[in-house]
């Protein structure tokens, strides 16, 4: 049929273009690929289309920072769908969207299944508790930890021996715990950055300043973190500062990939062939260049163009135009 072989054209671009990507992938070099995880990431690094090592290089004590910075979100989580249909009475309460909050609170008032969850929740942090003096923390961080967790466990014990709780005491508690966390943030932080910079400067001198100063780096992240990474902020700094805004990808995924290597890899080549695609088939308008180059869908300009700007503020009439299939620049209705 006419349409099959029209539809045949793009077939066959997209098999040459997968087959240039699968040989790109075994040239891209040297790349580092970061995974965020709960130990402060994982890197490798690829030269020369050989993994040459995947290192874990952040100390140990940002996990155990972060676990117990974690303590009001795990309380939180069991209560939270137990909240009732109000937004609560606690200061800045506006920012709370009714209908999200709707969403979380979706137990039945009244209901007590909350307890049992968080009554074996206190068991897992009361064992932290006695075993903290023995997890040889720096000082600073042992103090701030044994608080979080104290103050966790009083709450607990406040709430589950009335039987009732309210997001009043629940932000009273939060508050109360925050200048502690603030202290195990900046012990994560000062870990990751120490780690990671390390290890970049390791690998740096390992492949030589020349090809470091063409380095890839991609990093996987859940949505929730890909603005403003952390790894990313870290590895940036270690980076040829004039390529960094081309060569150091944030690549947000839906869930952590069962082989981010290969995700890292599939998605940097697509980028590098795509910047090279741009400016050999756009040249002619550098405007679509740089969408091909960047996160645009080539059509987005277009379509912004015809619905009026940057919204779909468009009139009826174009509306109903583009819904009918009328071509707005022929006026021709397309045959069905």
């Amino acid at each position: 049929m006419a349409r099959d072989a029209i539809r045949n054209v793009n077939a066959g671009m997209r098999a040459h273009y997968a087959s240039l990507k699968a040989e790109l992938i075994k040239h891209l070099s040297p790349v580092v690929v970061g995974e965020n995880n709960a130990v402060g990431g994982r890197f490798t690094l690829i030269d020369n289309g050989v993994r040459v090592e995947t290192v874990d290089p952040v100390p140990a004590y940002f996990e155990l920072a972060k676990s117990i910075a974690h303590v009001p979100l795990g309380i939180y989580s069991v209560i939270a769908s137990y909240l009732g249909d109000q937004v609560p009475n606690i200061p800045n309460a506006a920012r709370i969207d009714p209908h999200d909050l709707d969403m979380v609170a979706f137990k039945t008032p009244g209901d007590k299944g909350w307890v049992t969850p968080l009554t074996s929740y206190r068991t897992t942090l009361n064992s932290a508790l006695v075993k903290l003096p023995t997890a040889n923390l720096p000082l600073d961080l042992e103090t701030s930890c044994d608080k979080i967790l104290r103050e966790a466990i009083r709450f607990i014990d406040d709430i589950t021996g009335a039987g009732s709780f309210d997001m009043v005491s629940f932000n009273r508690f939060a508050a109360t715990v925050y200048p502690s966390i603030r202290v195990n943030m900046t012990f994560a932080a000062t870990a990751q950055i120490t780690g990671i910079e390390d290890l970049m400067k390791r690998w740096r001198t390992l492949v030589g300043e020349q090809a470091w100063s063409d380095l890839y780096v991609t990093v996987l992240s859940i949505w929730t973190t890909a603005e403003l990474n952390q790894a990313s902020i870290i590895i940036r700094r270690t980076m040829n500062q004039a390529k960094v805004d081309t060569h150091l990808i944030d690549l947000p995924t839906a869930e952590t990939p069962s082989d981010p290597i290969a995700v890292a890899l599939d998605n940097l080549a697509r980028i590098v062939q795509d910047n090279v695609a741009a400016e050999m088939v756009f040249n002619s308008d550098l405007e679509v260049a740089d969408a091909l180059k960047g996160k645009e869908d080539l059509l987005s300009d277009e379509i912004l163009r015809q619905i009026g700007g940057t919204a779909p503020t468009a009139d009826a009439a174009a509306f109903g135009a583009a819904a009918s299939g009328t071509c707005p620049i022929t006026g021709r209705t397309a045959a069905v």
